[in-house]
């Protein structure tokens, strides 16, 4: 199809058997588009390798914009257990998405929007709400164009919003999956109405090493790939996972099953760190090899240098630590690692400007709380505590005993949205002398219910996207340690997810015992950071301070947090 013909098809025409919806102004090809699908397995790293080259790709001067397709039919990931889907990331604006949107926030130093994710659920919600509203003129409403052509419509009103040189699309899950069919089919039609030279497909494939063989086999990658290209799928560059560098064997046999010249098969082995694949990308020349199949230049030589030069530096930094540290991370998702993401990319943040390696220990508060672990026994040999977010009562009195022998063994902690609760739940019975105070959440019938439910929470029924969610502002009190760790700042915008709060009926009582709360929410008594004097680092924030930290911005708090862990005498 022509880019003529394109602009010329009217998006509600009954004349014609497409649906291509384009938005006021857009024109054809001044956005390209890279998109990049997944094959054999999920968990290959779709969402990194999709920010590492973007990554590059915005180094080049030109304006790059994510966007994340999955197909499962939630409206969001909010009411996505742990266990299931890793963490559940929260934008600005108080969207809940996967964890791959942190990827992209991190990698690009971007803040993203509902604009940049897009499900099943909300696809289909939004084609069924148009169809009410007769927005089809009288059409039958079908997968192919109208499912299709809506998907479209999203990613070139994205193109619009941002003003994209290029936009990076990841189709989550894996081809065959039935739920991601209809997305493969709209990225499809996306390439035959843009025009090929305009869309630039990326497969990323595994190579299976079997031990027992102790060479590498890629008919499984073949055969994923071959999926792929039945879909009308031909990708210009291959991405192939594996755990050894791939052989140039295996790059011809993908080469050749596949119609990919061979310098587009590119291997990307495991490495220390997810911040490496750039630099592997950049050895590849694969940025060079896209811009090239997509039409473009590099708009700033001088800025690429330069910026490319403060991410090794930061990479560099990350793998020469001079020194170590051990953090434990106690919570009830400790075997999802993927539940803590961004907390654990945050603390990467600070061990690279620290040049100090932070070494996790991961701590089961359900195994503490049953009296299947001792306590003192788990925590030893470790320089600083984080309670991170949850929900539930489970485990909930494991978190409360390892916040009491961080307080009383002034060992650095640090409190994250639920772990700001259970520090003030520990300090009401332990230095406040309630010895029954406990959160409503936990306890609906508590007799000191020092932690309660937000009062804008309690006429919600519904669960999704309910919460107190998305970037918000925080006032600092000056002359606390927040204050000073944040650069003397009165104000800082943060981003939350809860439902529960410090009871206002409580806050006086706590501070008589010597609470500091150092923030709060602007004209209303909602705490939300928590410090001890007497501590060397005692800190707890109700908001998700790790959404917001960048590779070459890191978290104050963090920062801060595992200086203070390094200090620590174990």
């Amino acid at each position: 199809m022509t880019n003529d013909l394109l602009t010329s098809i009217g998006s509600k025409s009954e004349e014609h058997e497409f649906y291509t919806p384009i938005p006021p102004g857009y024109k054809p090809g001044k956005t390209k588009y890279v998109v990049v699908f997944g094959t054999v397995m999920s968990g290959l790293g779709k969402g990194i390798f999709s920010a590492s080259l973007a990554k590059l790709i915005q180094m080049k001067g030109l304006n790059v914009a994510p966007v994340k397709f999955d197909g499962y039919l939630n409206y969001d990931a909010g009411t996505l257990n742990p266990y299931r889907h890793g963490e559940v990331f929260v934008l600005d604006d108080g969207t809940e998405t996967d964890m791959d949107l942190g990827n992209y926030e991190r990698f690009l130093n971007l803040t993203l929007s509902k604009e940049n994710y897009l499900t099943g659920g909300r696809i289909f919600t939004n084609v069924l709400r148009m169809e009410r509203k007769g927005e089809y003129l009288g059409r039958d409403v079908q997968i192919i164009p109208h499912v299709t052509g809506e998907i479209k419509r999203f990613l070139r009103n994205l193109a619009m919003l941002r003003k994209a040189d290029v936009i990076f699309v990841e189709v989550g899950g894996t081809v065959g999956d039935l739920e991601n069919s209809y997305f493969i089919e709209a990225m499809r039609e996306l390439a035959y109405e843009e025009g090929r030279e305009n869309v630039c497909f990326i497969a990323l494939t595994y190579i299976l090493e079997p031990q027992f063989l102790g060479e590498q086999k890629s008919k499984a990658a073949q055969l994923g790939i071959n999926k792929l290209i039945s879909f009308g799928i031909q990708p210009s560059i291959i991405a192939c996972r594996s755990h050894s560098p791939i052989t140039n064997k295996i790059r011809e046999k993908i080469s050749i099953y596949s119609n990919v010249k061979p310098n587009h098969v590119v291997g990307i082995h495991d490495c220390d760190s997810i911040y490496e694949i750039p630099s592997i990308l950049k050895q590849n020349n694969t940025d060079e090899e896209v811009l090239a199949l997509l039409g473009l230049k590099t708009k700033d030589k001088e800025k690429e240098k330069k910026e490319f030069a403060q991410w090794k530096e930061f990479v560099d930094h990350l793998l020469r630590p001079k020194s170590e540290v051990t953090i434990a991370m106690t919570g009830k998702y400790t075997e999802i690692r993927d539940s803590y993401a961004s907390i654990i990319n945050a603390l990467e943040h600070a061990s690279s400007v620290l040049q100090t390696k932070v070494n996790i220990k991961w701590i089961e508060t359900t195994e503490i709380e049953k009296g299947k672990k001792e306590l003192k026994e788990e925590l030893k040999g470790v320089s600083g505590i984080i309670v991170p977010g949850g929900f539930g009562k489970r485990g909930a009195e494991g978190k409360i005993a390892c916040v009491e022998y961080a307080r009383k063994n002034k060992i650095p902690y640090l409190g994250i949205c639920l772990g700001f609760q259970i520090a003030v739940i520990e300090f009401a019975r332990n230095v406040c002398n309630l010895k029954n105070a406990n959160s409503t959440e936990f306890d609906s019938k508590a007799q000191d219910p020092v932690i309660d439910v937000l009062p804008e929470q309690l006429k919600v029924d519904l669960l999704g996207g309910t919460m107190r969610l998305g970037g918000r502002d925080v006032e600092v009190k000056s002359g606390t340690k927040a204050y000073q760790l944040f650069g003397n700042k009165t104000k800082i915008r943060e981003r939350f997810r809860h439902r529960y709060e410090c009871n206002p009926n409580y806050i006086k009582h706590l501070e008589s015992k010597g609470m500091v709360f150092s923030g709060k929410a602007p004209n209303v008594p909602i705490m939300q950071i928590l410090e001890l004097k007497d501590h060397p680092f005692f800190m707890g924030v109700q908001y998700h301070c790790e959404f917001t930290s960048t590779p070459l911005k890191p978290q104050p708090l963090f920062v801060n947090f595992v200086k203070a862990a390094s200090s620590f005498k174990v």
